[in-house]
C-alpha cells in the first residue's frame, strides 16, 4: 500500500494525479525500500533522471533533489530510470520502471501503477553514470553582445568578444 499523505503531497507540488507521477512516486518508494533515506537537506542525494516527464516532480517533491540545489541532474536518455547516489555512505542505485500499460485506461494504470509492488514496477542495478561532482559557484560574465549576464562556463569567446549561448552562432562547417 502507498502511503497517502506523500502522494498527496507529490500530486499537489505537480499540481494533479497523473500516472507519470505515480512512477516518480514509486520510484522513490522503491529507493527506500531498499537504501532507507528522507528528504535531502543539500546534496547529500544526488539523482541522475534520464527523463523530463511528470515522475521527476515525485522525486523533487519527496526527496528535495533539485536543479537549483545541484542535485538533480537531467541526461536526456529518453528512458524512465532513475540513478540515485548517496554521498556519506557511497551507495548508489539504478531503478528503472520496466511495467507496461497493456491497454489499460488512464484511471485503472494510476490505480494499479500506485498498488503494484516496486518490484513488479522496476528493475534495479547500478548507475550508468558516474556520481556527479557537488554543485560549483561560478562567477558571472556580461557578453559583450546583449549585455545580460552568464555563467563563466557558458560564455563563448569569438573574435575577442565574449558571448553568451544566446548570442554564439555555432560554427557547422
Amino acid at each position: 500500500m502507498y502511503d497517502m499523505i506523500k502522494w498527496k503531497h507529490a500530486a499537489e507540488f505537480h499540481g494533479h494525479e497523473c500516472p507519470g507521477l505515480a512512477i516518480g512516486f514509486k520510484a522513490c518508494q522503491a529507493l527506500s525500500e531498499r537504501i532507507p533515506t528522507g528528504a535531502s537537506i543539500d546534496e547529500e542525494i544526488v539523482c541522475v533522471t534520464e527523463n523530463d516527464t511528470c515522475a521527476v516532480d515525485a522525486v523533487q517533491s519527496l526527496l528535495s533533489c533539485t536543479m537549483g540545489k545541484g542535485n538533480l541532474i537531467y541526461r536526456p536518455m529518453g528512458k524512465i530510470a532513475f540513478n540515485f547516489y548517496f554521498r556519506g555512505s557511497g551507495e548508489s542505485i539504478r531503478i528503472y520502471f520496466k511495467a507496461e500499460n497493456k491497454g489499460m485506461a488512464r484511471a485503472e494504470w494510476l490505480d494499479y501503477i500506485l498498488n503494484a509492488d516496486t518490484g513488479e514496477l522496476f528493475s534495479f542495478g547500478k548507475p550508468v553514470f558516474e556520481l556527479p561532482g557537488e554543485a560549483v559557484l561560478f562567477n558571472s560574465v556580461a557578453c559583450e553582445q546583449c549585455g545580460e549576464k552568464a555563467r563563466e562556463d557558458k560564455i563563448r569567446l569569438v573574435k575577442g568578444k565574449m558571448l553568451c549561448l544566446g548570442c554564439f552562432k555555432e560554427y557547422d562547417r
